[in-house]
Formats: structure tokens, C-alpha cells, sequence
């Protein structure tokens, strides 16, 4: 637990130094501010995360995979699970993780599009809430969104019989590369912009303005966008208005954990300030 805390403290400060200086020098939309209104908030995310929302995570994708492990007759025991299974466990660690990140990101990528859906959308608006977009947002993720998505991800992978190592040993580049694309960074990668997703292409994911509803949905490849018609990126523009169209969520981590639940009675007197479902969450239902 300590040595989670502290590779997150140091994550936090070499990226808070790293990004400070990229969006000095590369802003999408200039003099934007860095102590802006919830950075704390989602500065508690970023410790929360990894010490309370990852450890149930791995609860629940061992909840997912085992029972399957047990009627594949695999053994259960540590070095066993760790090492992987069948053909692809005789795979470098390296391929595995990269044939993981591909997988990953595909299925990431539907797992993404489901959570713009009128059943998960109450979750993911937490994430989509922030009105002023940079590398610690990508952060703000409501518990339920993010344990969803690591068992839809994670689990397939194992049942694969990919080495839980051979993930694990990317999860810090990807944890950065996340912050990469919310930060507040004018980058497109011009002709490679197909090929990864860069900051400008995922920050129009973000946009409150309709011509963003139901885009760019994927984390790395933007291929995958391309593929199934939701890839959008239009030339020389940079997104300038982000947050939720018509919906409001206080900037308070209590508020946003029970905002799924805001209908319930003993519930909708302490959040009064939340609206119901609006015209932006259907048009992105729509989209799909």
C-alpha cells in the first residue's frame, strides 16, 4: 500500500513538471488556468485511485477470471496466474503486452461507446464534468466507470492466457499517456493522427459543443474511430468549450460518487443542484 502512495506521489510531481511545461509551450488554448476550479478534487482522484479503485478492480476482474481458470482446470496458484497460459504465454513479455494494448484498446474503445449510453452515462458524466480540461482530468473517473472498464479490459486478456506481468509492466506509460491526451496541449501528430491519439483529438471527445457528441471515443488508436465512423479532428481548429451541455455536478468528490444516484428520494434533497437526463446525453446515445 505504501509503495503505492509513492509511486503515485512521484507520477504526480514529474507529470505536474512535465505538463506544466508542455502547455506552456504547446497550449491549445492559451493562458488557460492551471489552478483552475477542481484541481484539487481530481489531485484526490489521483491518490484515490490507485489506493482504494484499482485494489477493487483487481477484486473484481479475480471474481470475473478465476471461476473461468477453475473449468479451464488451471491451476490457481500465484506463479501459475502469473506466468499465463497456452501459446501465447510462450510470447516475450514484451509482444504480449503490445498484442495486450492493441486488444485493449479495442475493446476499450466499445467499452467507451457503452458508457455514452443512456445505462452508464450517469457514471461516465463525472468524468466528462470538468469545464476546464488538462492532464489531471483524466483522472476524474467515477468508481463504477472506472471498475467497469478495467474488468471489461482486463479480463478478456487474462482468459487469453496473457501474463497479468506483461500488462502490468505498461500501466505506468499508460497511465501517463492518458494524462497526455486530456492535457492542454495543441498537438495533432498532422499525418500520424490516424495512428495514435493525440491530445487535440481527444480533447474534441471532450467538447460541449455538438459538433464533438459521440467522437473519438478511442484512448490510443484512433483507427479504430475511423473504422466505425465516429473519428473526428477537423483541421487548424482547437476545442475551446468543455463540460456537460445543460447538466451541472458539484465540485465535490462526495456529490460526484452519488450522482448516478441522485434520483433517489433520501438522495435528491442533498443534490437539488443536479438536472435529470439532458439533450446532450441522448444525442450521444444517438450517435452511436
Amino acid at each position: 500500500m505504501k509503495g503505492r502512495l509513492v509511486r503515485a506521489l512521484v507520477l504526480y510531481i514529474l507529470l505536474t513538471v512535465l505538463f506544466g511545461i508542455l502547455e506552456r509551450f504547446y497550449p491549445s488554448i492559451p493562458n488557460q488556468p492551471k489552478w483552475r476550479r477542481g484541481v484539487w478534487l481530481d489531485s484526490f482522484y489521483w491518490f484515490f485511485t490507485p489506493m482504494v479503485i484499482q485494489i477493487l478492480s483487481m477484486i473484481s476482474i479475480a471474481l470475473v477470471v478465476l471461476p473461468l481458470y477453475l473449468l479451464l482446470g488451471r491451476s490457481l496458484q500465484w506463479d501459475s496466474v502469473l506466468a499465463g497460459y497456452g501459446p501465447i504465454s510462450q510470447l516475450p513479455l514484451w509482444v504480449q503486452g503490445a498484442i495486450a494494448i492493441v486488444i485493449g484498446d479495442f475493446i476499450g474503445y466499445w467499452t467507451h461507446r457503452w458508457h455514452h449510453t443512456r445505462q452508464l452515462w450517469d457514471y461516465h458524466a463525472v468524468h466528462h464534468s470538468a469545464e476546464i480540461v488538462d492532464w489531471l482530468t483524466a483522472v476524474r473517473l467515477h468508481p463504477v466507470n472506472d471498475i467497469i472498464s478495467r474488468v471489461m479490459q482486463a479480463s478478456p486478456l487474462l482468459i487469453l492466457g496473457i501474463s497479468p506481468i506483461a500488462v502490468e509492466v505498461y500501466v505506468p506509460f499508460l497511465s501517463s499517456y492518458v494524462a497526455l491526451i486530456h492535457a492542454n496541449i495543441s498537438w495533432t501528430y498532422g499525418p500520424f493522427r490516424y495512428v495514435l491519439a493525440s491530445p487535440a483529438f481527444h480533447r474534441w471527445h471532450h467538447t460541449m459543443d455538438e459538433e464533438g457528441w459521440g467522437k473519438n471515443f478511442a484512448g490510443l488508436f484512433p483507427i479504430y474511430d475511423v473504422i466505425f465512423g465516429t473519428f473526428y479532428m477537423p483541421r487548424g481548429r482547437q476545442p475551446k468549450n468543455f463540460g456537460l451541455y445543460g447538466e451541472t455536478i458539484t465540485e465535490n468528490f462526495m456529490a460526484q460518487l452519488l450522482y448516478p444516484f441522485r434520483h433517489w428520494k433520501f438522495l435528491s434533497k442533498w443534490l437539488n443542484q443536479s438536472k435529470p437526463v439532458t439533450e446532450y446525453q441522448e444525442e450521444e446515445t444517438v450517435n452511436l
